[in-house]
């Protein structure tokens, strides 16, 4: 008898609005988290772990232009991408994480790649890359990552002098660019991962929540896996994601709870909005927000399929 297995995913969360989504966009961005969602899930089925299913997802975002990581980064004011992901492996705690890389495809799959073929949990910039090109990564050149959306983003911001969470006026003004994966396996093993290319217009080398394990990103078998979005310099103060999980272990709080806990709490208190993906040790599935919206789909222990963006979604 199989063991239950599901997935989670998102593409981000914020005040994504009926009125500025095209018909074209919600097709576009629906079949990529479709997409995403199915083959991670066909990878649990045939026996895969949570850690690749959840990297399997995150990539195939990660590739597509209309999510703030990999291939549809944002820019800097430098007009270049800087990007962050982690992962995070709940057998163990094992995690790997990459902070500013610029010339790498895909950085969910060198996170993993910190996370199992390391000794170390966080690598960042030119060192992230030198331990990449070790292990034969291709260089990729910053053209691929450019695209006029995202450069006419950039002035549009620049002339305003400040910075935004991604989607810019296309199809909002504020939306939190980060895709993530949650995972169950058949073996019990839970696993996170999480993907950003920032804020548009950053500087200074910022890095947000999604590499940092216990705010962004977080797995602990037997109990829970998170994957978050939102204004990252407010998730990293509350520790977002291990503060849902130490809830769940130490006040025995359910999934739900915990997770509308922290984001209807702390988080939204102190002016941080955005939104979590949580599976736990069953395969209970949550999707918490604070805002008008989540890309979001999951497929759950009895294989059933969704794929929202709006809050209301039902």
């Amino acid at each position: 008898m199989k063991k239950p297995f599901a997935i989670a995913i998102h593409g981000g969360a914020g005040t994504i609005l009926r009125s500025q989504m095209t018909e074209e966009m919600q097709q576009a961005v629906e079949q990529a988290l479709d997409q995403a969602v199915s083959q991670g899930h066909q990878l649990l089925a045939a026996g895969a772990s949570a850690v690749d299913a959840a990297v399997c997802a995150v990539k195939i975002l990660e590739d597509s232009p209309h999510f703030n990581a990999g291939k549809g980064s944002v820019l800097t004011t430098k007009e270049m991408v800087e990007m962050d992901a982690a992962v995070m492996c709940g057998k163990g705690r094992q995690a790997g994480a990459v902070a500013g890389v610029r010339h790498i495809k895909n950085p969910v799959i060198l996170a993993r790649d910190v996370m199992q073929q390391s000794e170390h949990v966080m690598l960042m910039g030119e060192g992230a890359e030198e331990f990449a090109a070790q292990l034969g990564y291709d260089y990729t050149e910053q053209d691929y990552f450019f695209t006029d959306r995202r450069y006419e983003q950039l002035l549009a911001l620049k002339a305003e002098g400040r910075v935004a969470l991604s989607e810019s006026r296309y199809p909002d003004d504020h939306k939190f660019g980060t895709v993530g994966a949650v995972a169950l396996d058949q073996n019990g093993n839970l696993a996170a991962a999480t993907s950003t290319g920032g804020i548009t217009n950053k500087r200074y080398g910022r890095v947000g929540d999604s590499p940092i394990i216990g705010a962004g990103t977080y797995a602990e078998n037997h109990n829970v896996a998170i994957s978050a979005t939102g204004m990252g310099e407010v998730f990293i103060r509350c520790c977002v994601a291990s503060d849902i999980a130490a809830r769940m272990r130490y006040l025995q709080e359910d999934i739900h709870t915990a997770c509308t806990a922290v984001i209807q709490g702390d988080l939204k208190t102190l002016g941080g909005e955005g939104g979590v993906i949580a599976i736990d040790q069953f395969g209970e599935i949550h999707f918490g927000m604070n805002c008008e919206g989540m890309y979001r789909s999951c497929i759950d222990i009895h294989g059933r399929k969704q794929v929202k963006i709006y809050a209301d979604d039902v």
